[in-house]
This record gives structure tokens, sequence and C-alpha cells, in this order.
């Protein structure tokens, strides 16, 4: 039998949600406050303080399970707190002064002020970042799109402008690839095409950071792993008699982090490993997940340790270099690797100094990591504390260090949490990649674009079908505007079903 709730008309019923919801608001405020005493000394951007405030303020509220509370409310067909991110303390006194009505009580002065307030800071400061970092287009839909520049935009001029007639609104240029010269022409391009137009088109630079990956194996030729075999992980090429596998990898700090049993994703998750054992420079390590019929190990490919606590600097001399260059003519900058508030300071750091007496520039804090989702509050109060700042799910890695069971579950609070914070989001990696490579989508493309409509922006990567693919996603995201607005449904007409339904 399910529960039995009394009538919603009860007094006594109202008065007790009435007490429990604010308790629930009193304990949410005083926590609230204490967090964000730690942080308000180090903050310097005033229009920040209202996000961190209801950011601290949203940590408390989700630190508590208040499921039970949801229920109830929705009881008396009240708001149960389900879209509350944004504006936690006045969702909370905009519910109070309902039910106090309800529970024949006069609500406090204060709390009725604000709840007539309850929606506007929150969504008006994430559209002004928004604008900010991913540009404006009244034409297009609610959702920005970034593309990522390939060197032939250094070359091809039409090329660009078709890439913004089609509906793209951000330039990214990787910093991995190509140098400043490339780089050069292609912002010349970029800035011309939206001048055309009449827009503007921010250019997001993304450093490159460390890449953790193989860098050679041996013995020569093509090595294919199958579940059960074993190979070592080295730090150096090393000579030997016996035909045992070996990977070199590209950071000693790799084989210093790895511990029995630790699990090694190797090649975006394709070769799946665990430690069996570990000596000085070396690691011996057991095949346990790959394809029946085997995966090879290549040279170049990436490396994950989802369990490991890895002490390599985010920025690395290439980084520093390219960051002249960035600082001089990128709107905004993209963080790799980023993990702790203390690889924030030290780009805020770098900046600063390239850009004596000028505004930091905006910065996209990409979460590819366990423990850039476990310090992201901490990471965003580091960054929006000095400088605009976005966050990008980078989907890709982060599926491969949390594990693709739990990706759906950490992307849905990476966007909670952002919203709290005021800070816009870029959805990422892969999005119509068989469209943009291919030039045809998946159906699960298809939803997975749909899905990006969430967030403040989304990422196309670079390939033949690149303008077909922004197309495709801008008419996407025009028509999830008439049906969804981050987690809300707006109740549009709708036009499927226009006759009375009988059977």
């Amino acid at each position: 039998m399910p529960d039995q709730m009394p009538p919603t008309s009860s007094l006594p019923c109202a008065r007790k949600l009435l007490h429990d919801l604010t308790r629930l608001r009193s304990e949410v405020a005083d926590e609230g406050q204490a967090t964000l005493a730690s942080w308000s000394r180090s903050i310097r951007r005033r229009q920040f303080e209202p996000a961190a405030e209801n950011l601290a303020h949203y940590l408390a509220l989700r630190r508590r399970d208040v499921r039970d509370l949801q229920r109830r409310l929705s009881h008396f067909g009240l708001s149960s707190l389900g879209q509350s991110e944004s504006r936690v303390l006045p969702a909370l006194d905009a519910i109070l002064v309902t039910l106090a009505a309800a529970a024949g009580q006069r609500p406090l002065p204060s709390r009725a002020g604000k709840a007539a307030h309850a929606r506007r800071p929150g969504h008006a400061a994430i559209l002004r970042e928004q604008m900010r970092i991913f540009g404006t287009d009244p034409q297009g839909p609610r959702t920005r799109i970034m593309v990522t520049m390939p060197a032939a935009a250094a070359m091809d001029a039409p090329l660009v402008a078709r890439m913004l007639a089609a509906g793209a609104d951000c330039a990214r240029i990787n910093c991995a690839h190509d140098g400043p010269d490339v780089w050069r022409a292609i912002i010349r391009h970029v800035r011309s095409a939206a001048r055309a137009v009449g827009r503007r088109c921010p250019i997001l630079m993304d450093l490159a950071g460390p890449k953790v990956r193989v860098v050679s194996v041996s013995p020569a030729g093509k090595v294919r792993l199958r579940r059960g075999d074993r190979f070592e992980l080295v730090t150096a090429a090393m000579r030997s008699g016996d035909a045992r596998v070996r990977a070199t990898v590209s950071h000693a700090e790799i084989i210093a982090a790895l511990t029995p049993g630790a699990a090694i994703w190797i090649d975006d998750g394709k070769i799946g490993a665990r430690v069996v054992s570990k000596a000085p420079g070396r690691a011996l390590v057991e095949v346990v997940h790959a394809r029946d019929r085997g995966e090879r190990l290549r040279a170049e490919k990436g490396i994950n340790l989802p369990s490991a606590d890895l002490a390599i600097a985010p920025l690395t001399p290439k980084d520093l270099a390219d960051l002249d260059f960035v600082a001089a003519h990128a709107d905004c900058v993209g963080y790799s690797f980023v993990q702790r508030p203390g690889d924030v300071v030290r780009l805020q750091r770098e900046l600063t100094r390239r850009r004596p007496g000028r505004p930091l520039l905006p910065v996209v804090l990409k979460v590819e990591t366990s423990l850039a989702v476990s310090n992201l509050p901490r990471l965003i109060v580091a960054a929006g504390r000095r400088q605009p700042v976005a966050v990008m799910i980078a989907r890709g890695d982060l599926a491969v260090e949390i594990g693709l069971a739990r990706l759906s579950e950490i992307q849905e609070q990476i966007l909670w949490i952002c919203e709290a914070a005021h800070v816009p989001v870029v959805w990422a990696t892969q999005v119509l990649e068989r469209l943009v490579k291919d030039g045809a989508a998946s159906r699960a493309e298809a939803t997975d674009a749909a899905m990006g409509q969430r967030a403040e922006c989304v990422m196309l990567n670079k390939g033949p079908h690149q303008v077909e693919a922004i197309s495709f996603l801008d008419e996407v995201l025009r028509r999830m505007d008439r049906h969804q607005h981050k987690k809300a449904a707006r109740l549009a007409a709708l036009g499927s079903w226009t006759e009375p339904q009988t059977l």
C-alpha cells in the first residue's frame, strides 16, 4: 500500500510542514553563511558575491536529503524545490509565504519581499555571463554553438563566413594544434566574418595542458592486447631480452601514483587494466577490459588513472609559451586538466603578468577528472572571485575517469552546481560526431544534441562536414527552445496531435 497522506486542507499538516521548512531554511542559511565567510576574504569581484552566496546555500541544501519534504510539498500543490538552483533562499522564502497562508499564519515581511524577486538575480546573471563569454545572437537559439576551428580556416575565409551563417556563435582554437601564424589568420577571418553580419563572435583559445599518454611501445610492430594479457608501464625505454610488452609513459608521476589494484584506462577507455605489482620505474598490469578480438596498444594514446591523485602541473612549458599569444589575442582561455584551486591561482598569476593593468580574461574550466568534479565548487569560487568563469563538461575524459555508467548522473550534478553558482556550462565532446566526420548523424547523436540545450553552449569538434553539423544543431536547439528551459518544461501548444484523441 502506498503511504497515505492526510488531506491537503488539514491545518495541522500545513503547520507541521511550515515548521519543518522553516527549520530547513534556518539551517541552510546558517551553514551557507559560514561557508561564504570562508570564501569572502578572497573575492575581489563584487558582482560575483551573489553567485558565491547562492552556491554556498545550495551546497548546504544538497547536503541534506529533502525528498520526504518534497513529497509533502507537492501534496499541497507547492513547489518541491526542483528548480531552486539559481535562487535557493528566495525559493524557500516564496514557498514559506504560501505555506504560512495555508497554515493560517502571517509570513515574515522580509520573506514576502524576497519571495517577490525569487527568479530574477540568478537567471539574469547566467545570461549575462553567457553573452560575455559565448557571444550574442538575437536571432539564434538560446544555447550558443561553439565551433572548433580547423587549420583550413586560416586559409579559407569563406568557410568561416559559412560557419557563422549556419549558426556558429563562438570560435574555439585548440592550442594543441598548429601555431601562432595559423591562429592569427583564423582570428582575423572570424572577426571579419562577425563584423560582416553585425555580431560578436568570441575567440576561445584552449590550452593543451599536460598530455598524459603512451610515448612508445615495445617490441616494435603491432601489439594487440586481450583480456588476461600482462604488460609493463615504464618511465623510460629499456633494453630487454624477453618479449614482454612495455609501454613508456609521458610522466614519471604516473608510475609513482600507482598502487596494486589501481585501475588504468588507455586510448579513451578501449583498454582497461589493473596494477598487479610495482617496482621502481615500472608497474606490471593486467588487461581486464578489451574487445574479444583485442585492442591495439599504440603510442600517442591517452592514459587515465581514475583513482590516482596525479601531482602534475596543469600548465606545461608549451602552455606558458602559448599563453603569451592567448593573453594578447583571445577573448577567453580554456583551462585543461585543472583540478585544484591552486591551479586556478597559477593561471590567474600568469595572466596578470601578461596583461598588467587589464582585466583577466574569462576562463572556461574543463572538468575532465574525478578530482575536478569533487573540487568543482572550490574551482568555481577560485576563478569567479577574480574573473568571469564558465565550465566545460569534457565528457570524453570524464567518462573514462568516473565510468560510463555514472556519466549521466555526474553531468546532471555539474549542471546543477553551475546553475547555483550562476555559471554558464559548455556541453562538449563528440556532439554530432558522426555528422561532423561522416556527414550523417545517428539517432543517439540527435538526442544527445537536444540534451545539450540545457547548457548555455554546445561545442562541436572539427571535421569535413562542420557547416552541415552547425546548421543541424542550430535547428535542433531552436526546436528544443520551445519545450525546455534548463530543467523546466515549457508547455507550448503541441501541434503533433491537433484532433481530439478517441479510441
